[in-house]
């Protein structure tokens, strides 16, 4: 037994068995607060973390929330176009650009609605998402009014003259066809002008501008019917009637000119006048044909 002065010299805790200790760093600092099991959430978060940032620097982030969120129920399964006529249900879908697995919620619309305009025939498009998994798709299209040629190039061109498309078929056959540089923006004038004759315009195959200052027709049978600068629907007027009272564009006429004010100017094919000099002896090439006042 130790005396009291034994016992005061001895050093503090000695005896106390080491399994009723309290560990020093349990007991310091803030990480006596720890709760039991948050190494184990920390070290699955940390792991997250990582692997989200591997697939953000591999480029596979937005493919990875495009399939969770495909999976929760908001994916693309269908998708409703309506205006669309010249153009390919084909060429809309590749201006979508969707991809497998691609979800509504993270669809660019904005960038898909930029790329259907680029498509030739598209003037303006709509891209609307009607969730959870619709896209609806709403086109103009641009109409087209007549082809434009020069040299051997052909196009469809809009009333205001703008080039539509190169790629030219028969189903715009009987849309007019306008010659030269410049016809393409005055298109309209010359089809105003044979609305107002619609038994000629069905037999107009294509008009000629000269000079970008007045138009030559040439009809399906080869006649060239020059018109004036000015006054277009009157001339076509009076060639019409003459037309259906002489039956004047079914003859072997090779041009009909209506530049003048007071006569027109009617040549005659070779073989007609060939016929014509050997049934009078002459060398008549014209015919004038005086107008009434």
């Amino acid at each position: 037994m130790l005396t009291p002065l034994e016992a005061e010299l001895a050093p503090r805790g000695r005896g106390v068995a080491r399994l009723h200790r309290q560990p020093v760093w349990r007991a310091a600092g803030v990480l006596a607060e720890v709760p039991r099991g948050a190494g184990t959430v920390a070290s699955a978060l940390f792991l997250t973390l990582t692997i989200s940032y591997g697939l953000m620097l591999g480029g596979h982030g937005r493919s990875v929330s495009d399939a969770l969120l495909s999976a929760s129920g908001f994916g693309i399964d269908s998708i409703k176009m309506t205006g669309q006529s010249e153009t390919q249900t084909f060429q809309i879908l590749e201006a979508l650009e969707l991809q497998e697995g691609s979800s509504l919620v993270l669809f660019d619309a904005d960038a898909a609605r930029a790329r259907l305009t680029e498509i030739p025939w598209i003037r303006q498009a709509s891209v609307m998402k009607l969730y959870p998994g619709t896209l609806q798709v709403d086109v103009e299209e641009k109409v087209p009014y007549a082809l434009w040629q020069r040299g051997e190039h052909v196009s469809i061109i809009t009333e205001q003259g703008e080039v539509i498309t190169d790629q030219v078929d028969g189903r715009y056959a009987n849309l007019l066809l306008v010659l030269n540089h410049g016809a393409q923006h005055r298109a309209k004038e010359i089809q105003a002008a044979l609305d107002t004759v619609p038994g000629l315009r069905s037999r107009v195959r294509a008009a000629e501008l000269i000079s970008d200052r007045r138009w030559d027709l040439v009809l399906e049978n080869g006649i060239i019917v020059r018109l004036p600068e000015e006054n277009l629907e009157q001339a076509l007027a009076e060639l019409a009637t003459m037309d259906a009272e002489s039956g004047l564009l079914t003859r072997d006429i090779r041009l009909v000119d209506l530049r003048l004010a007071d006569r027109v100017v009617v040549k005659l094919t070779p073989e007609a006048m060939e016929r014509r000099e050997n049934a009078k002896d002459g060398s008549g090439v014209m015919v004038k044909l005086e107008r009434d006042t």
